[in-house]
């Protein structure tokens, strides 16, 4: 399996991000630390119980008597038991071992199936939060999980689909799953949360993209399903509080010739050299990383960018901004100054220079 795993100061999910010089590396990406739907209604008696469960120390009747619930005939008891277990798991991490080495994955992935909307959203849930224990990821991905929850992202609720793509997140925390959760559509899916998801939904979405497609057959997958159309728009849309989240996702893209080729056809070089020119530090930085492996093999791309008008603020970062930019930024100056013919000297010149 093809990853890429450049070393870097930035670091996301255990793994470096692109050899960028990056101090604030927590904004780019939050993970998906527990679900942000409803609790219960404050007077419901279950509400009650489950607090008390929370706060004690001995909940292992009231899990087990969930788990039976969860198999029960009455669609209500089921839904009763999966927002306890949503509950249980979030409040009290020690008990999302305890509840999964308890029994409660398989009837969960057996009603992440269910065909009432609800009773999905809640089984969806309960798998991502406890997906936020690492030992269970493995025992959910093994159970079956996958499947229901890429039809979840599809068909589910906005809540559903939301917490669908930060579980199949969770889970592509486990190299081997990548592959398997890329073969099992879930690309697509995600794709289409990105472009008309709430904010929520983009990022969440942004942030499984970012993970899966460290996996060279997931680029490909996500450039066909359309990828690169809505990360150019939320690049160029500074109030998305999607730039930098974006703009991460696109620089893994662009390793491969058909990201290349659809990052222009969507019009994402005057996007790219904005950035550079107005950019934050990071924005800047990305940008201009972007653009130089967009570049140093084609000179097409090259004449593209150059009559852009990149080399002004190109030569402005290469004096202000980091370290690393200044390199990158001066390594594309040389690139786009190269004559108008052949690329072999701009290929071996800039060969050496990582992205």
């Amino acid at each position: 399996m093809e990853t890429d795993s450049p070393s870097s100061n930035f670091s996301y999910l255990g793994r470096k991000l692109g050899d960028l010089n990056i101090n604030d590396n927590s904004a780019a990406f939050s993970d998906c630390n527990s679900d942000r739907s409803g609790e219960f209604p404050t007077t419901s008696s279950q509400s009650r119980r489950l607090l008390l469960a929370c706060a004690s120390d001995n909940s292992e009747e009231l899990i087990s008597q969930l788990i039976s619930d969860l198999q029960s005939d009455n669609i209500d008891d089921q839904k009763q038991a999966a927002m306890g277990i949503r509950l249980l798991a979030k409040n009290k991490p020690e008990n999302r071992f305890k509840i999964a080495r308890t029994g409660a994955i398989k009837p969960l992935v057996s009603i992440i199936s269910s065909n009432d909307a609800q009773l999905q959203e809640y089984g969806v849930t309960a798998i991502l939060n406890l997906s936020l224990c690492d030992e269970n990821k493995d025992l959910i991905a093994s159970s079956g999980a996958i499947n229901p929850l890429v039809r979840a992202l599809k068909l589910g609720t906005s809540t559903a689909r939301e917490n669908a793509a930060c579980a199949l997140l969770r889970l592509s925390q486990i190299e081997e799953n990548k592959i398997t959760i890329g073969r099992s559509a879930a690309i697509p899916p995600l794709v289409n949360l990105l472009e008309i998801g709430n904010f929520r939904g983009k990022k969440d979405a942004c942030t499984a993209l970012y993970s899966l497609c460290s996996v060279k057959e997931n680029k490909t997958r996500a450039v066909q399903a359309g990828i690169m159309k809505p990360l150019v728009e939320l690049m160029a849309d500074f109030g998305s509080n999607m730039v930098d989240k974006s703009a991460f996702v696109l620089s893994l893209l662009v390793s491969t010739p058909e990201a290349r080729a659809a990052l222009v056809e969507e019009g994402g070089i005057p996007v790219l050299v904005e950035l550079v020119e107005v950019g934050t530090q990071r924005q800047k930085e990305i940008a201009a990383c972007i653009l130089l492996q967009l570049c140093e093999d084609s000179l097409i791309y090259r004449t593209m960018v150059a009559r852009e008008g990149a080399i002004p603020p190109l030569v402005a970062l290469s004096q202000t901004g980091t370290s690393r930019a200044k390199q990158k930024s001066e390594a594309l100056i040389e690139v786009l100054r190269q004559p108008r013919s052949g690329n072999g000297a701009a290929s071996a010149r800039t060969s050496n220079v990582s992205v």
